[in-house]
């Protein structure tokens, strides 16, 4: 038995593409099944200004 790639027949290298083939198409099906939402659609807010506040890190008094 032989463990290189270099040196394998045709039909190693066959088996290793189907397997390849496989797996990718199985990580690919578990990435789209895995998806949370189903709706699409994507609305957008407005978000309207309201009266001006004056933010400070201190809780001293302003004069």
């Amino acid at each position: 038995m032989n463990h290189s790639i270099h040196s394998a027949d045709r039909s190693t290298h066959l088996k290793i593409v189907v397997v390849a083939l496989v797996a990718g198409i199985m990580v690919t099906a578990l990435g789209i099944s895995a998806r949370t939402t189903t709706d699409l659609s994507q609305t957008a807010q407005v978000v309207k200004a309201g009266k001006p506040i004056t933010v400070t890190s201190s809780n001293a008094s302003l004069v």
